[in-house]
């Protein structure tokens, strides 16, 4: 109703959360990564989610496939050719003396986008993971982010407190998901302007929202099992073809040897990467960017921490750890490296001129680049399938965990309570868009990404009380199994000494 004035809050609360808090969010993720670093490399690593007996319920391939779709997949559809872009064009302030649009660019740009989507996003998502899978399958808590907190709430986790963690956690989970659904529906609008002339506004997105919306109702209703794993395996396998036909129809040896020579790079600069914060610059450069990517993350950190929980029963902390953060972080690598490498090829080589393309308007990036490849309609197409169906599987899975949250952790819950959050993620996305697009996307995750970011901080000690309990119990009934062994065994030897 009130547009204008909306968008002036959302601008001037983006500006100054980023400016006074920025420091707190970078400094938040790195303790996070060093916790579940901490976690996986010692003797809680042997920790078995569900018990020692448990056993996983879904195939590795299948659980990474899951992983991928729930986690990130409108982000990298949207961002692995866009972002590089523009980073190539504009090169971030902690460059200094880099040229634009030159190899030096090239390899910063590249460098700054393995550091937004590597480890530390998959660290996020890995705590709050960790957190609700150990306390459900280990203590029989309820599946909702307040569970986590028993060891320093107790029973208090059923009051006051306990839901004010769940709403926060609604809020936050709400609040991700339309950032990326908003996201998501503008790429599908300019791939259906480039392929059939639709125009690019906020009413086609809003009518996009609503068709897709109804497509992900449909999939929540049949539930995880049948919904949500059958398209999340669909859409990585068509993902998966899409990439190698890019590597194969595109520059290879370049990209191969990028994706070499951006991993060195991205393990040499992560120190500094992770700690900068602008301190001694004229700029406010990271609220636009890696400011608010924490703030994105954290704010899916419910939804997604939730959704892998669900699927990672039997696994130890160790296996959960390295496969919730290495293998989709190398797999985001390889797909950043041939998007955002073949668009980089085709600027540097002149064939392109992408980076003026993304400062128009930022949601054609990917289509830009398809134009210089051949059967361009066909892969335009597969691209907006792909950013549809992510939509969807994103969506569904989201409704489910909100619907988990708001239903006191249940596993199933109303079909209307499904419906009801799968529509209201819709309406969210689209109210946002309403109310001043991309910037108000931003504004909105990191508005609801701060509360929640000291939430996990206090997540950190909490796990860390109740996992070290684990352990002592573990290592006396071992300790207690070795006596018993150890005194049959001897009973055994000395009725044996008298029999002969």
């Amino acid at each position: 109703m009130f547009k204008e004035s909306a968008k002036d809050i959302f601008d001037n609360l983006m500006q100054t959360i980023s400016s006074t808090m920025g420091w707190f969010f970078v400094l938040a993720t790195n303790i996070i990564i060093l916790a579940m670093g901490y976690f996986a490399f010692s003797k809680f690593g042997n920790i078995r989610i569900g018990g020692k007996r448990a056993k996983p319920e879904f195939s590795t391939i299948a659980w990474y496939s899951m992983l991928l779709s729930a986690g990130m997949g409108i982000g990298l559809m949207f961002w692995s050719v866009a972002e590089p872009m523009f980073h190539l064009g504009s090169p971030s302030p902690m460059f200094s003396g880099i040229e634009p649009n030159t190899a030096k660019a090239a390899q910063a740009a590249m460098g700054v986008t393995f550091f937004h989507w590597g480890l530390h996003p998959w660290a996020v998502y890995a705590l709050v993971g960790l957190g609700l899978a150990f306390f459900s399958f280990n203590r029989g808590l309820p599946l909702t982010i307040r569970s986590i907190f028993y060891p320093i709430l107790g029973n208090k986790i059923y009051g006051f407190w306990g839901n004010v963690i769940d709403t926060l956690s609604v809020l936050a989970t709400l609040t991700g998901l339309a950032t990326s659904l908003g996201f998501g529906v503008q790429q599908v609008n300019a791939g259906l302007n480039y392929l059939f002339g639709f125009q690019i506004s906020v009413t086609v997105q809003i009518i996009l929202i609503v068709v897709i919306t109804l497509l992900a109702t449909i999939s929540v209703v049949s539930g995880l099992d049948s919904g949500v794993k059958r398209l999340s395996e669909l859409n990585m396998g068509l993902a998966g073809v899409f990439l190698l036909f890019l590597l194969i129809a595109g520059p290879t040896v370049y990209l191969l040897s990028g994706f070499t020579q951006n991993i060195g790079y991205y393990l040499k600069s992560l120190p500094e990467l992770s700690l900068w914060t602008e301190t001694f610059k004229d700029s406010n450069w990271q609220s636009s960017w890696t400011v608010f990517y924490w703030a994105w993350w954290i704010s899916w950190s419910p939804f997604v921490g939730m959704f892998i929980a669900r699927i990672s029963k039997g696994r130890t902390v160790r296996e959960f750890i390295f496969g919730v953060i290495l293998i989709p972080t190398l797999l985001s690598f390889i797909w950043m490296s041939v998007f955002g490498g073949s668009a980089i090829h085709l600027q540097l080589s002149g064939a392109a001129d992408i980076v003026a393309a993304v400062k128009a308007n930022v949601s054609t990036a990917l289509f830009e680049m398809l134009k210089h490849y051949p059967m361009t309609e066909i892969l335009s197409f597969i691209g907006i399938v792909l950013v549809s169906v992510f939509f969807v599987t994103s969506s569904d899975s989201g409704s489910l965990v909100v619907d988990h949250l708001t239903s006191g952790g249940k596993l199933d819950s109303p079909v209307p309570q499904r419906v009801f959050w799968a529509i209201m993620e819709g309406l969210l996305a689209a109210i946002l868009l309403l109310g001043g697009g991309l910037k108000t996307l931003q504004t909105a995750a990191i508005c609801t990404g701060l509360p929640f970011t000291i939430i996990l901080l206090i997540m950190i000690y909490s796990l860390y009380t109740d996992l070290k309990q684990e352990l002592l119990v573990e290592e006396a009934v071992k300790k207690r199994v070795h006596e018993v062994e150890r005194k049959h065994f001897i009973q055994e030897a000395v009725s044996d000494a008298m029999d002969d």
